[in-house]
């Protein structure tokens, strides 16, 4: 399992580490923030169109070749640039990172959940999902370093080592898993697989999740300058909100497997305490900023293995790689609407009321959960 974890923190590394670092650069390839923009958008973008394909050709052929290959794509892509220098590079570069994560990052999840019996699921996902919050919190802070020494292009040299070595390391111990068989598949059946509750209340509510952990980190430092805080301290808060993840997944996983704690509890009480953070972000100062550090990545935290468990429980073991990489797609939708709701409400009213419409669609969440399972209910009750 540990090149699996290393794959994880790869990708969260890699996403974070450059993104975070790419808005000091003076160089020629940045011209202007819509520059800046469209440069950070390519991975992301990438990702989005790219994932559920991958996640299909992992299901086809395999998952741990797809993974090792997107690994090794990752370390190529990113070399392009640590070689080149070249404005132009880091551009190519970027759309590269983000194919290869496309590829590596759904394959991953899949064989987490191959390689687990289902009663060690929420144990194993809350691994997986701890060392990636560790990619997240590192990122910006060692990519910091490594750019203060040496540049973009020792920060990308030494992500085409790590995803080298990771590469490496996972075709070494990584087990093959063969595809298994597979029923004919029509658009109509794959339609209704991912229009179920079973599939729709899960990625809903990972999407959520990401969401307010995409506006805790963007707009955080926001709220804590404009009550004149420093970078240390805003910085430091939103450390609180990565390490809150990360230290509750682990837990959140055990209790599921231990049976103390059930998916739509689990999930509903993430999505509650992310309604929370984003609320108490509304607060000013300090005590505003840390509180909603800490129940924004305690409901990251909550739902994150919770939510992939549930969708590998309720999948067949031979479309696995097909639901995580539709899954990591609401996700990314997550990723990017969550700020873009709360920056185009604060454009126009201010941040605070970003804050209260993105809590209040959350606090709906379990709502809409509890609607579903009386739905799913209904149609699986025998008749009268």
């Amino acid at each position: 399992m540990w090149p699996l974890y290393a794959a994880g923190f790869t990708t969260a590394f890699g996403a974070h580490g450059i993104a975070a670092n790419l808005g000091g650069f003076s160089g020629d390839a940045i011209g202007s923030l819509l520059a800046l923009g469209l440069l950070l958008a390519l991975y992301d973008g990438a990702e989005v169109l790219l994932k559920p394909l991958f996640g299909t050709l992992a299901d086809r052929i395999g998952a741990r070749p797809v993974m090792v290959g997107g690994l090794a794509a990752f370390a190529l892509a990113s070399a392009a640039y640590a070689l080149a220098g070249e404005p132009g590079w880091l551009w190519a570069a970027r759309l590269g990172q983000g194919a290869a994560a496309s590829a590596f990052s759904p394959s991953a999840s899949s064989l987490v959940a191959r390689l687990n019996p289902a009663a060690r699921h929420g144990r194993a996902f809350g691994s997986y999902g701890f060392y990636k919050s560790i990619g997240y919190t590192l990122g910006p802070l060692l990519g910091g370093v490594l750019v203060w020494a040496g540049g973009l292009r020792l920060l990308f040299a030494v992500m085409a080592v790590l995803g080298a070595a990771v590469a490496g390391w996972a075709l070494a111990v990584v087990p093959g898993v063969p595809p298994l068989p597979r029923a004919r598949q029509t658009v109509r059946d794959l339609a209704r697989r991912l229009s179920d509750p079973a599939f729709l209340g899960p990625t809903g509510a990972l999407a959520a999740a990401t969401a307010a952990l995409s506006v805790g980190v963007g707009f955080l430092p926001v709220s804590g300058a404009a009550a004149g805080l420093g970078t240390i301290a805003t910085g430091a808060a939103v450390s609180v909100l990565a390490l809150c993840a990360a230290v509750v997944q682990p837990w959140a996983g055990k209790a599921l497997d231990a049976g103390r704690l059930t998916t739509r509890a689990g999930l509903a009480a993430g999505l509650a305490l992310a309604a929370a953070g984003l609320a108490a972000a509304m607060l000013p100062g300090l005590p505003g900023v840390l509180l909603a550090a800490t129940f924004i990545g305690a409901g990251t935290g909550l739902i994150t293995p919770l939510g992939f468990a549930a969708l590998a429980a309720v999948t067949p073991p031979e479309r696995l790689g097909q639901t995580m990489g539709s899954a990591e797609l609401g996700r990314e939708l997550g990723d990017a609407g969550g700020p873009l709701l709360v920056g185009a409400i604060a454009a126009t009213a201010t941040l605070t009321h970003g804050y209260a419409a993105l809590a209040a669609l959350l606090a709906a969440g379990p709502l809409l959960l509890a609607l579903a399972r009386f739905r799913t209910a209904r149609a699986t009750a025998p008749p009268r």
